[in-house]
């Protein structure tokens, strides 16, 4: 079915060939299918020794997920998705201003509006540069003695512009946290994770594990100040000890468990993260921007007009356009006509093609949009 694709990657994957809609949600692989199948099927045939089998799959998958964040995995935790992570880091934190951009993800909006309600940490709204840029002098202009930390997504989910966290890192200095959803860049952009405090992420995009998975990575930083709020029963020391006290939150990122997760999807996460390891970031990240690349070309070609910076350096795998003069409705529509799935906003429209994703995909596009012609 894959001709083009990453060789190796692209042979785990059945996805149409037309599917550009990783940005919303990845299509598993094969792999995960198989992986969740069978602890499915495990569990049916419950034993003595079944959920502890089971339970194993956390291990694996936390040490995985910490492997291609840098950190050690006693710095990792499992989430059920990357909202979670980015409550866990608000409510860790007691008082002070966030810098927050004003036009990212709901997700990394509603933990600050929560905080500031409950007199804790409260939001400044950072109004970002074209293409949603959050950089380091637009940072460094907000920057007071009350800001306690930044928190950014390293790709803006309607541009597909990658955050400097270097840079960013640099400017907010070492004492203040930089807390980043990594939900559209992690998996698929070799970016320095290690710069942030706080790394969430959720499996269901670019990561391909379907939905119910992701991750937190923390730096030490992070375990000093953010107090652990939300810490549950499985997030304490001895949390086999079942003597009715309250048990003191675990030294290191498991402080951040609230429950124990489903032992089918880290299953599942630590089938897909195994994939990345071996087609590696920086050869997915290569396909993926040779895909966007041909993608901008192509809409520029048939009149569009491209909202999200083509510099290479400054983009991931995402790519926003309209065309002028005509509906993204009809846009959307034509695209459906040549089986190719976008992302329809109200005023744009979004591609973001995979490493699986062939090259006869930017030919269906092509044709779409000369349809509307």
């Amino acid at each position: 079915m894959r001709t083009d694709g990453l060789p190796g990657y692209a042979d785990h994957f059945q996805a149409p060939e037309g599917y550009l809609d990783y940005a919303r949600y990845g299509p598993p692989s094969t792999d995960v299918l198989t992986a969740t199948a069978g602890a499915l099927e495990r569990s049916a045939r419950a034993s003595h020794d079944t959920v502890n089998e089971l339970m194993r799959a956390e291990q694996s998958a936390r040490e995985a997920a910490a492997r291609l964040a840098g950190v050690s995995a006693d710095h990792t935790v499992l989430l059920p998705n990357a909202s979670t992570g980015l409550f866990h880091a608000a409510f860790g934190i007691p008082a002070g201003t966030v810098l927050v951009p004003a036009t990212d993800f709901p997700a990394n909006h509603y933990p600050w509006r929560r905080t500031a309600a409950l007199g804790r940490a409260v939001p400044r709204w950072l109004a970002p540069g074209p293409a949603g840029r959050v950089t380091a002098d637009l940072v460094r202009a907000a920057l007071t003695d009350d800001v306690v930390a930044l928190a950014v997504s390293a790709v803006d989910f309607r541009t597909g512009y990658r955050a400097d966290l270097a840079a960013l890192r640099e400017v907010i200095g070492p004492d203040r946290l930089l807390i980043v959803d990594a939900i559209q860049g992690f998996g698929v952009a070799d970016l320095p994770w290690q710069a942030a405090d706080v790394v969430v992420a959720g499996g269901q995009k670019w990561l391909r594990a379907s939905w119910s998975t992701g991750f937190a990575a923390l730096s030490d930083l992070a375990l000093q100040r953010l107090e652990p709020t939300l810490t549950g029963w499985t997030g304490v020391e001895d949390v086999a000890g079942f003597d009715d006290v309250e048990h003191p939150p675990a030294a290191g990122a498991q402080r951040w468990s609230i429950t124990n997760l489903s032992p089918v999807a880290a299953a599942a996460f630590a089938a897909a993260l195994r994939i990345v390891e071996q087609a590696t970031v920086p050869a997915i990240e290569a396909h993926v921007a040779a895909r966007v690349g041909q993608l901008i070309d192509t809409v520029r070609g048939c009149g569009g007009e491209v909202l999200s910076p083509t510099a290479p350096a400054e983009r991931a795998g995402i790519l926003s356009f309209t065309l002028p003069g005509t509906d993204p409705a009809t846009v959307a529509k034509a695209l459906h006509g040549h089986e190719v799935t976008p992302t329809l906003r109200a005023t744009s429209l979004r591609l973001s093609p995979h490493a699986s994703t062939p090259l006869a995909a930017v030919d269906r596009v092509h044709a779409a949009l000369t349809s509307l012609r």
